[in-house]
């Protein structure tokens, strides 16, 4: 039986198989988005922004290039520049609007994405607005479970930022439940958020375990970005599994593997 491309680059992007690699070849713009995103997740960040540059000459407007740019985004503020992200979720909010009316999906990941570009450049408040207007935003048929997921993680990024423990934690852990044991990469990036955010309350014994076990899912899937922010964390909190030594080496052969997948680090990334 011949394999249905469109869910197979679904279960490497959202789903079961973010460890998925080669993947299936592109035929379509989605399915071009969906490839950026599932090599993305495995720092393959040469690869994923081929995808999105030629998504963008097929589909240059509308909401299909929103969500492109909001990709693009994410994958500099991945590797430290938020600054430069700011762009990108710009013109992805401007391509969101479209003719009439916002579409809901790429406007979420554009707002969300903002917020995110803001909290990392310092503007709080306007973090915490740019959230506000992303919950206000009419849910899509069938909504993305992904739209709900990033909300919390970067509303829990600012709730730490700003010392409210409590709040990171909550929002660390609906985003947890939301991702559920199906969006695999989701749910491990919501561990790492979970990790960081019981640091933040002060429960540092639960933040290790959480970590310890998020590092090890993401050496199993191949999820190096989420691999290099694991061991920065635990290099600082202490590990129960993996050496100081071996955490440093695991943090430095991660960021080397981002750098020979075309990832450019900006500021002190090791």
């Amino acid at each position: 039986m011949t394999e249905d491309p469109d869910a197979a680059l679904t279960a490497a992007a959202f789903g079961t198989e973010p460890d998925r690699w080669p993947l299936p070849a592109a035929t379509t713009p989605r399915q071009r988005w969906l490839r950026a995103v599932a090599a993305g997740g495995q720092g393959r960040y040469a690869a994923a922004t081929a995808e999105l540059a030629e998504l963008l000459r097929e589909t240059p407007a509308g909401p299909l290039a929103s969500l492109a740019h909001s990709t693009r985004g994410s994958f500099l503020r991945q590797l430290g520049d938020h600054r430069g992200a700011r762009g990108f979720d710009g013109r992805a909010l401007a391509l969101a609007r479209g003719d009439h009316e916002v579409d809901p999906e790429a406007g979420a990941d554009a707002l969300v994405g903002l917020a995110a570009d803001a909290l990392g450049i310092g503007r709080f408040a306007a973090s915490a607005a740019l959230l506000a207007r992303a919950g206000q935003l009419p849910e899509p048929p069938a909504a993305p479970i992904r739209l709900g997921v990033r909300r919390h993680w970067v509303t829990a990024e600012l709730a730490m930022v700003t010392g409210d423990g409590t709040t990171a934690v909550r929002n660390a852990e609906q985003a947890l439940d939301l991702a559920g044991a199906d969006g695999v990469r989701h749910r491990v990036k919501s561990q790492v958020v979970l990790a960081g955010a019981l640091c933040c309350a002060g429960n540092l014994e639960r933040a290790r375990t959480v970590a310890d076990t998020a590092l090890a899912e993401t050496g199993r899937l191949g999820l190096i970005p989420l691999q290099w922010a694991l061991a920065c964390m635990l290099i600082d909190v202490g590990s129960a599994t993996t050496t100081v030594e071996g955490l440093r080496g695991l943090r430095e052969d991660a960021a080397e593997l981002v750098q020979h997948r075309g990832g450019r680090w900006y500021g002190a990334q090791r």
